[in-house]
């Protein structure tokens, strides 16, 4: 008998709350989302994620589990899709300025919405007046409060356009949910993209924080997403790197 998985049962709206939430952790295992054998979040991070109960992400793995895509062992749960080896993403880290080597004492916290953005990022990205787009809000600090980083992305209607795993936050973007696009730059070079960026750094008066605001944009000058990242500067370094051709 050939094995089943949630992609290949008819879609319908009686289908269980859990099934549905194994259908979209599936597509994040299949795309790159979470790599294959890379360990996935908790229980409790994946319901915050999705927007449901810690009971109805256990029966999801469990569904992953019986069609073999899912493994658990004593360190948890793994992917167990077959694909290539994970890049080095010392270069892809998405937002500007997140942490690469992240403390487990840190507070990170990351979102995302379906609103209008400020009018500077509407006018980077080409998006008429008061029409809404997906954003992201990332914010980061030291176990002590220290090093706070806050990062607001808007995305232009090129980027959700062409990268599917962008486009497919429109639907929970509700603003509560945990949401790490750190692959987005990764899922643009797949999509056939080659980025380039332009980065402003300022000081802040008064402060000793600085504003990163980078602009990136595809290799017909299209715009795709913009970024203000606030860091306090203060006996904190950042460092970024960037120039990165399309996936062949």
């Amino acid at each position: 008998m050939a094995r089943t998985t949630p992609h290949d049962r008819p879609h319908t709206d009686e289908r269980p709350l859990y099934w549905r939430i194994a259908t979209e952790l599936l597509g994040e295992l299949s795309d790159g989302t979470i790599p294959p054998g890379e360990r996935l979040p908790g229980e409790r991070q994946l319901a915050e994620h999705f927007g449901v109960s810690r009971e109805t992400v256990r029966q999801a793995l469990e569904v992953l589990r019986r069609d073999g895509l899912v493994a658990t062992d004593r360190r948890g749960s793994h992917a167990t899709l077959p694909g290539p080896p994970v890049e080095n993403l010392t270069s892809l880290a998405f937002p500007v300025g997140a942490r690469r080597a992240a403390d487990p004492r840190a507070v990170d916290r990351a979102t995302v919405t379906w609103e209008t953005p400020p009018p500077e990022h509407a006018a980077a990205l080409g998006l008429a007046p008061h029409r809404p787009t997906l954003m992201h809000r990332y914010e980061s600090a030291s176990a002590d409060g220290r090093g706070l980083r806050r990062a607001v992305t808007s995305f232009s209607a090129v980027a959700l356009a062409e990268v599917e795993q962008l486009a497919r936050y429109r639907d929970r973007a509700d603003g509560t949910a945990s949401a790490q696009l750190r692959r987005a730059y990764d899922w643009m070079r797949k999509a056939g993209l080659t980025l380039h960026h332009r980065d402003a750094i300022t000081r802040l008066p008064d402060s000793p924080s600085v504003r990163v605001t980078r602009l990136v944009h595809d290799q017909y000058e299209r715009p795709l997403e913009v970024t203000d990242l606030v860091v306090d500067a203060q006996g904190d370094a950042l460092v970024y790197e960037f120039t990165l051709p399309a996936a062949v």
